[in-house]
Parts: structure tokens; C-alpha cells; sequence
């Protein structure tokens, strides 16, 4: 039996509770799969909507309220047919049936379990796909309704489903409006609360301020539920504190973002149920590590030395590891390289930068001292050589953190940049930052003065690496050589005159480094050149 909208609409019309049931428990099952839907029917199924949100209002039983519900998430899959749904007073229906509304009644008890998670389902689909519906969410209080309900999460009153899709709305409203971010992190302490919930997620215990204790050694995974709670507070985490590293903490923020630091260090220790959902619990927790402002990095390195803990320099890098483990992972599986190699890459970039230790573990790991110089940087399975592969990739995000982590590595120094990525590959970020021109310097970070060891092998090749292509190359002939002054001469003008075709053609653009160190077009270098000689010429009183 096939159940068109039309003809639930003149049952709801009808009004009979136990009529509506019916028709709509026949309806539900057969579009139960549906994701499209026939243009023709719109016009009933908007009619059905408003009907069915209207008759929500009504005294209904519980299983009356979930087969509603159940319609309305299902006709709420139609972008078409939101209209019904996105006005404050129904939002505010189904909030109140999803039991965030602000309200002290739902704070002392909760409501159907099965009514509430098919209300927040509903909210999810409308929120995400209708603009409208976001704008009215401050008018509907739903904000401010789930962080109350966050609140009651450590007296264990509420179900994991319950608590996922609260947090999975949570997400799509900070992550769909600026204004609920602000309100969650300002307002609302979101900040602390989403913390506080992660650490009841996680289970986790503390030997100090900034060390989570392991009971067990490795502790188990986290369990599936769990994981996918904690993923969803990740999520909602990263969208209100995505500005927080332009800021400058004070010292109250800086010791909630510490706290948070140590429980997402804590998230990188551990795993999760397989290695493809740990995989995504530790990008959401990479993710938001490089939110955290630099100064509060610290605390991936501050844990105490314990037995099969990674030292370097005296410092616990078990942390550090994991990070660079999951960036050689991520480039091995070259899929959407900058959505998921440049997050880890700025923030191991920016560690490197501040803190000493991080940088030399990782110039070790990454550019050891260079043995191989008979083939070219960007040639090799090493970590290195998959870097430098990236800097010249058609994604300029991409090109540029590669070339960035590298440039870090080396202390910002240009020679020392160029022995390891050879200078064809070294271009671009020297160009983008006018360190082309020799004696021009714009170091960022603060870095020692300790000098690199070049190895035995490194030293003998010196003299004969190709500093473009960072390889030993040998000596090739030279092409002129038996020719005569005129041939030389004939040659060189037919390579001028495809140089003067191309150019007028617009296939080619000359360009010359500025004074700056900069590439510029070679008519603009040729203007400064000659404002720089007409300026020493007036310095010195010539006419």
C-alpha cells in the first residue's frame, strides 16, 4: 500500500490520533531510504509539514510524537520543503520536544528518550540546510538550551545518543553562524564547559596540572561511543577557538588553553576502535592543537621522563613523535593533501619556531645530516624527500607549509635551506619572502647559534653539487666550444629574438630581482634601478 502526501494530509486534516499513527507508520517505512523526492508532490508535502508540526502542539502519546517526528526528519531531507520548519515558533516545537529548550523542567527531568533524539535529529537536518533556520536559532534558545544540557553530562542522567546529537547540533550552529561562536565562547564559558565534558568523555585522571595519568601502559582504546563524543566536542572546540592563536591570551585563558593542551596530548597517546576512527580522532585533535595559542604548546613536551618514553634533550617528545608519525601517514596516503597535511604541518612549524627542543628532535628526524648527494632532494622515500616533492605542488597552501617547515628547520637560513632542498626547489618561498637577493635576511623565529656538522661524504661532494638541483652533476661540455666569433654571435641573436617573440606575444613575462629581493617584472626593475642612481647621484651633489 503506497501512502501519498496528500492523503496524509487529509488525515491530519481529520485529526484522529490513532488514524494519523497509522498512515504516517506506512508513510515513514516506504521513505524511510528516500533522499529525493518528485517536484510535483512539493506543494502537498509543505502543506503536510505545517500540518504535522501544528499537530505536534496537540496532548499526543509518545509513540504519536516519534512517528510525527520521524515524518518530519524525513521531509526535512527536501531543501525544497523546509519552509513549514523554519519558522521561531516551530523551531521552538521541536526544541521543546527535543528538551533543550531553556527551561528548568528539563533540567529536573528528561524527556522520552525516543521523542528526543528524533526532535534533535529533525533540528540537525533543518540547521544544516536552511539559512533561515540558523538565523532564528538565538530566538529559539537553542544555544543556550544544549550547554545546559552539556552541564548535566557528569551526573550521568543522559544517554549517548542524546548526548551526540546534542553535540553534533552544537557543531552545525557554531559552525554555520559567527555569532553563536562568539556566544559560545564568550557568553556561555563554552571554552570550559566543552572541556570539562571532554575530560568526563575521555575518563581522564591527573598526576599534575598538565599530565594525564595512563593506568594502563598503552591504555586501551577508547571505546566507540566515547570516540565519537569526543570527536564531536573536538569539532565544536575548533570552531569557537579558531582566532585564539591571533590573540593574546591572558592568564586565566592561558591556563584553560593549557588544560585543554594536556587533554589533547593526552588524545594523541591514546587510539581509538581501528585504525581508520583513530586516524579521525587524531586529525580533529591535530586540528584544534593549532588553534591553541603558541605560548601554551608547551605542554606536549612538559610530561615527566617515564620507562619507554622518547627523550631528547631531557624532554618527553612522545607527543612530538606521534605528530610527525601522523604527517609521514598522511603523506603516504596523498589524498586531499591540504586538508590533511597543512594543519600538522603549521603546527609542528610553529613549534619548531618557539621552542627549541621540538625544532632540533625534528631537524634530526626530518634533515639528518645529508650522506646522499648523487641524486636530487626531491627523489627518495625519506621524510625529506616527500617534503620537498610538496614544494613545488600545484597547491599553493600546500607548497608554501612544506617549504615554511623546512625553512623553519634550518634556523631561516637560506644556505643552509638551499643545501637541503636545492635551490630550484627553494625558490618560490625566497622569492616570496625577498631573500633572493644575497644579504637580505627576515628571520621570524629566535634559534642558537649552534652550527650544523656536515658530514665526511657532504664535504667531499661540495664542490661539485648543482646548487639548483641540490645533486652532484657532472660537468656537462660546453656547446659553444669549436665555434667561431660569428657563429657565437649568430646564435645568440636568434635566442634574443625568440625571447622578443614570446615576450611581445605574451607568452612569457620578463622579470628581474629588485633591489628589495623581490621578483618583479623586468620594466619595474629597470625603474628602480634608475630612481636608486638618480638617488646617489642627488646624495651626492651631482646634476
Amino acid at each position: 500500500m503506497t501512502v501519498e502526501p496528500r492523503t496524509v494530509v487529509a488525515t491530519v486534516e481529520n485529526g484522529q490520533q490513532d488514524a494519523v499513527l497509522r498512515v504516517l507508520q506506512i508513510y515513514n517505512k516506504e521513505k524511510s531510504q528516500c533522499f529525493t523526492f518528485e517536484d510535483e508532490e512539493r506543494e502537498d508535502r509543505k502543506k503536510m509539514g505545517q500540518l504535522l508540526i501544528e499537530f505536534l502542539e496537540r496532548d499526543l502519546q509518545p509513540s504519536c510524537q516519534v512517528t510525527c517526528l520521524e515524518a518530519i526528519r524525513i521531509l526535512s531531507r527536501d531543501k525544497g520543503c523546509l519552509d513549514p520548519f523554519t519558522s521561531r515558533e516551530s523551531l521552538q516545537t521541536l526544541a521543546r520536544h527535543a528538551g533543550i529548550q531553556y527551561s528548568e523542567e528539563f533540567v529536573r527531568e528528561l524527556l522520552d528518550l525516543d521523542v528526543t533524539l528524533e526532535a534533535l535529529k529533525c533540528l540537525c537536518n533543518i540547521v544544516f540546510s536552511s539559512p533561515r533556520a540558523q538565523a532564528l536559532t538565538a530566538e529559539a534558545q537553542l544555544v543556550v538550551g544544549l550547554t545546559e544540557r552539556v552541564k548535566l553530562y557528569n551526573q550521568g542522567s543522559v544517554p549517548h545518543d542524546v548526548k551526540f546529537f546534542d553535540l553534533r547540533l552544537l557543531f552545525l550552529l557554531s559552525a554555520l553562524r559567527v555569532d553563536v561562536r562568539q556566544q559560545l565562547a564568550r557568553d556561555l564559558r563554552g571554552v570550559s564547559l566543552l572541556t570539562d565534558a571532554l575530560e568526563l568523555t575521555l575518563g581522564a585522571t591527573w598526576l599534575d596540572p598538565h599530565e594525564v595519568a595512563a593506568e594502563w601502559s598503552p591504555p586501551p582504546p577508547l571505546p566507540r561511543q566515547e570516540t565519537e563524543r569526543a570527536m564531536e566536542i573536538l569539532k565544536v572546540l575548533f570552531n569557537i577557538t579558531f582566532d585564539s592563536n591571533k590573540k593574546e591570551a591572558d592568564e586565566e585563558d592561558a591556563a584553560l588553553f593549557r588544560h585543554l593542551g594536556a587533554l589533547l596530548r593526552h588524545c594523541l597517546m591514546i587510539s581509538a576502535d581501528g585504525d581508520d576512527r583513530t586516524e579521525e580522532f587524531h586529525s580533529h585533535t591535530v586540528n584544534l592543537l593549532g588553534n591553541l595559542p603558541l605560548k601554551c604548546l608547551d605542554v606536549l613536551l612538559t610530561p615527566k621522563l617515564h620507562p619507554g618514553s622518547l627523550e631528547y634533550m631531557g624532554v618527553n617528545m612522545d607527543a612530538v613523535n606521534v605528530l610527525l608519525d601522523f604527517l609521514e601517514r598522511r603523506l603516504d596516503r596523498g589524498h586531499k593533501l591540504k586538508e590533511s597535511v597543512t594543519p600538522v604541518l603549521n603546527l609542528l612549524t610553529e613549534s619548531s619556531r618557539v621552542h627549541r627542543q621540538t625544532r632540533k628532535f625534528l631537524k634530526a628526524k626530518v634533515l639528518p645530516p645529508l650522506r646522499d648527494v648523487r641524486n636530487r632532494p626531491e627523489v627518495g622515500n625519506l621524510l625529506r624527500n616527500k617534503l620537498v616533492r610538496l614544494m613545488t605542488h600545484i597547491d599553493t597552501d600546500v607548497k608554501h607549509c612544506s617549504a615554511e617547515f623546512l625553512f623553519v628547520l634550518c634556523k631561516e637560513s637560506v644556505s643552509r635551506f638551499v643545501k637541503y632542498t636545492g635551490y630550484g626547489n627553494a625558490a618560490g618561498l625566497l622569492a616570496a619572502r625577498g631573500l633572493m637577493v644575497p644579504g637580505h635576511s627576515r628571520v621570524e623565529g629566535e634559534y642558537s647559534e649552534d652550527e650544523d656538522t656536515d658530514t665526511e661524504e657532504y664535504k667531499e661532494a661540495k664542490p661539485n653539487i648543482n646548487p639548483v638541483t641540490g645533486r652532484v652533476e657532472e660537468k656537462l661540455p660546453n656547446p659553444m666550444e669549436g665555434m667561431t666569433e660569428e657563429q657565437k654571435e649568430y646564435e645568440a641573436m636568434k635566442l634574443v629574438n625568440m625571447f622578443d617573440k614570446l615576450s611581445r606575444q605574451q607568452v612569457i613575462r620578463p622579470m628581474g630581482m629588485s633591489p628589495g629581493g623581490t621578483l618583479t617584472s623586468l620594466q619595474e626593475v629597470m625603474r628602480q634601478l634608475a630612481e636608486e642612481r638618480s638617488s646617489d647621484d642627488s646624495d651626492l651633489g651631482l646634476d
